[in-house]
């Protein structure tokens, strides 16, 4: 009898015992980290917009008593057109490259501010850029910058109504900046704002006598854009 007593209190005090251990494992046991989205990897896109340009139009290389006339005037209109790609992690933190190319219908003209009227029109424009910036899971704020290229098309109509028309192609600076935000898995949603300066070109003959003259363009652009992303997805994040 005595030993079948000590035998129950043994068992006793080890069942005891093994539940405070696993008690005390559970209070000690980390939490699991919650899924953090990875950026990370290559995809591909469509944006559209709408774009605001400025020109600047001097004709300082005129004859004596004839230059520095000078006039500005904007342009506007719409834009559409597709990107590529990739990003790197590190982090936070978000490093990568990305490439893209628009039809835009962006265009405008000085109403004969200087006795002639010239318009211009952006054909077309593309960029090969850097990206860095800043993640909270599905969320990016990011900057871009980098070589853009686009060609022009200008018209210059006298008071007599006599034309001069050509076409330059252009390269220059681009850089902005933007949000993103990854709606799923592979569909990333973003709004971005991006500057443009392509530089000054010049006309040194026109056709129809009218003063030799240069046009410097910049242009802004808001966009919103749509991208496929390949592979990647959430990913347990690290304490």
């Amino acid at each position: 009898m005595k030993r079948i007593l000590l035998t129950t209190v043994a068992l006793g005090a080890l069942a005891l015992g093994t539940s405070a251990f696993a008690a005390d494992l559970a209070v000690k046991a980390p939490p699991l980290a919650p899924p953090v989205y990875d950026w990370s990897g290559l995809y591909i896109g469509g944006f559209g917009g709408y774009g605001f340009g400025n020109q600047n139009v001097n004709n300082t290389t005129g004859p004596a008593g004839f230059a520095n006339f000078t006039a500005n005037f904007e342009t506007h209109g719409p834009l559409a057109g597709g990107e590529i790609g990739y990003n790197w992690m590190v982090g936070q933190m978000l490093f990568g490259i990305e490439g893209d190319g628009a039809w835009t219908n962006i265009r405008g003209n000085d109403n004969f501010a200087l006795g002639w009227n010239d318009a211009n029109h952006l054909k077309w424009v593309g960029s090969l850029r850097v990206r860095g910036g800043i993640t909270v899971d599905r969320l990016l704020l990011f900057f871009t910058g980098g070589w853009a290229v686009g060609d022009i098309d200008h018209t210059n109509t006298d008071a007599f109504g006599v034309v001069d028309a050509f076409s330059v192609h252009r390269s220059g600076l681009t850089a902005g900046g933007g949000l993103a935000y990854a709606i799923t898995d592979n569909l990333i949603g973003k709004i971005e704002y991006r500057y443009y300066d392509l530089g000054t070109y010049h006309r040194d003959a026109p056709t129809n006598a009218v003063l030799p003259y240069t046009v410097a363009n910049t242009y802004s652009t808001v966009l919103l854009g749509l991208d496929f992303k390949f592979g990647g997805g959430p990913v347990i994040a690290k304490y």
